[in-house]
């Protein structure tokens, strides 16, 4: 299948504000694309980009005062299968995991998993290692935090996700995270496009979505639990330890988000 995606971002500037973007879909699956998803910056800007500790492309520019809008749109292939089951994936000890895949094991900003060792190991401790024990993390987050656009705060941890039970879906990854981390199990945070392909109307406003991969099996592999069930059409932008590390913009400067629009639809 074909889907296409893009997004529309307007913003306000009260002086000239450093700007950087995360935006483009990520290196995995440029080779889908059928036509780019270069970011065009209006008025026009200066822009140069570069690759972060993630493998991420970013791009950086010094947005003017005043209105600035921020657009792709692009054309890209996809299987349209839903995301792999792997029941029987096994837990890696961590003595045998490699090395890049350490840092996924270390709590960081959002997914303080150092807080929630004890935790973790009362609810998931007597779970089968591997999918199993990933697995009944989602359905616990799935059904602990109830979700909602007013519930945002772009400061909450996963701790207190735990304790205030709401959130958006970033909020679900980064309980997630936090838990399978504190369970020695590698986790790395995600965000991309995710739309409705095979699901019935009505829709609701598209937005960029946030899931996670654990490490199980010698491989990574994807779990969503603010949806909670396989999903088809994911398109990954960006991976990190948690959405400090993906932040689809980071503003240098006072700035007022005036108009948001996404999409990802099946062509």
């Amino acid at each position: 299948m074909r889907l296409r995606v893009g997004y529309q971002i307007g913003y306000e500037f009260p002086q000239p504000t450093p700007i950087i973007l995360m935006l483009n879909v990520h290196y995995t699956r440029v080779c889908d694309l059928e036509t780019p998803d270069h970011a065009v910056v209006y008025p026009p800007v200066v822009m140069s980009g570069y690759r972060d500790t993630y493998g991420n492309w970013c791009s950086r520019f010094l947005a003017p005062a005043g209105g600035l809008q921020i657009s792709a749109s692009a054309i890209i292939r996809d299987s349209g299968l839903r995301d792999p089951v792997a029941a029987d994936a096994q837990q890696v000890r961590v003595e045998e995991l490699p090395q890049e895949v350490l840092v996924f094991l270390l709590a960081s900003r959002f997914c303080d998993s150092d807080r929630m060792l004890d935790l973790a190991w009362t609810l998931f401790g007597k779970t089968e290692p591997g999918w199993a024990r990933v697995r009944a993390v989602c359905d616990f987050v799935h059904n602990h935090i109830a979700f909602g656009y007013e519930h945002a705060r772009v400061t909450r941890t996963a701790s207190e996700g735990y304790e205030e039970r709401r959130g958006v879906c970033r909020d679900y990854a980064h309980l997630a995270v936090a838990f399978c981390r504190a369970l020695n199990i590698p986790a790395r945070y995600c965000t991309g496009y995710l739309g409705d392909v095979g699901l019935p109307p009505p829709y609701p406003p598209g937005d960029f979505a946030a899931w996670f991969e654990a490490y199980l099996g010698g491989r990574w592999h994807t779990f969503d639990p603010r949806n909670n069930v396989p999903r088809a059409s994911r398109v990954l932008i960006a991976q990190g330890r948690d959405a400090a590390d993906v932040a689809i913009t980071t503003t240098f400067g006072d700035n007022t988000l005036k108009s948001f629009r996404v999409w990802a639809d099946e062509v």
